[in-house]
């Protein structure tokens, strides 16, 4: 089997095991699966931000939330370091997963180890394709989830959000999005929290 031929079926892997997620919402009138629907949300941005990214980074991204639901916040207490070693727990838990899909399809450990890595998030900063992957997720973030979140959220508390995600893109990222269309209530956050 060629690269390209292991690759799609890993991508088809990953998505078949995202696809299996209760949790659905609704894009363009269709009811779809949550995580599927990030997976290639992410994807999508990988590919605009690094068109010749690595197969490991591909493949990272589509793999970067596989089967969330499966470890639900409440595993850990509803404070702020339940929180903390939740989402810890989920960087070591998607690592696992996707290597395991990735072993039983003959991926070589090299590989394997990279898409791990990329996974955990072990150096944004120091390696381009593990910013661009951080990149892409808060992307997905402001394009997807900020109204949302804004409804939802205490003002103080959102701005920090925003300033936090913003110190975690590159310059890459950030120039990205500038480019997005937001609503005037995203935009008044943005505009306070990063000082427009």
């Amino acid at each position: 089997m060629t690269q390209t031929g292991l690759k799609e079926r890993a991508m088809a892997a990953f998505d078949a095991a995202n696809g299996e997620d209760p949790n659905l919402i609704e894009v363009d009138g269709e009811m779809r699966a949550r995580e599927l629907v990030h997976a290639e949300r992410v994807s999508g941005w990988v590919n605009k931000l690094m068109p010749n990214a690595s197969e490991g980074l591909q493949l990272a991204a589509r793999c970067q939330h596989i089967c969330r639901w499966q470890v639900p916040r409440s595993s850990q207490p509803m404070n702020r370091a339940g929180y903390l070693k939740w989402r810890e727990g989920l960087k070591s838990f998607h690592a696992e997963k996707s290597a395991e899909i990735l072993r039983d399809l003959g991926y070589a450990d090299e590989v394997i180890e990279r898409v791990k890595s990329l996974n955990q998030k072990k150096n944004i900063k120091g390696d381009e394709e593990c910013q661009v992957l951080e990149d892409a997720l808060c992307l997905v973030f402001l394009e997807f989830q900020f109204a949302n979140l804004i409804a939802d959220t205490e003002h103080g508390k959102m701005i920090k959000i925003v300033q936090k995600t913003w110190a975690k893109m590159g310059e890459r990222g950030q120039q990205a999005a500038l480019t997005l269309t937001y609503s005037d209530a995203e935009m008044a956050v943005l505009k306070e929290a990063l000082g427009l």
